[in-house]
């Protein structure tokens, strides 16, 4: 894997760093439900998700 590749796994790490923050979770923290699931629930494994997928597809396309 290219260094490029590696540094933008290394700013999507960054990402979720900050996006499961708990300060940032908490601003997700209400009594309102989306689907009949909580807010927070919503967020967390969308946020868990979008990292799982943007991995995914980081090193499918560029393993050499």
């Amino acid at each position: 894997m290219k260094k490029r590749h590696q540094q933008k796994l290394v700013i999507l790490s960054l990402g979720l760093l900050i996006g499961l923050n708990i300060p940032i979770v908490l601003l997700f923290d209400s009594a309102q439900c989306l689907l009949g699931f909580p807010v927070i629930y919503i967020y967390i494994f969308s946020v868990w998700a979008f990292s799982v997928l943007l991995s995914y597809i980081i090193i499918k396309r560029y393993h050499e």
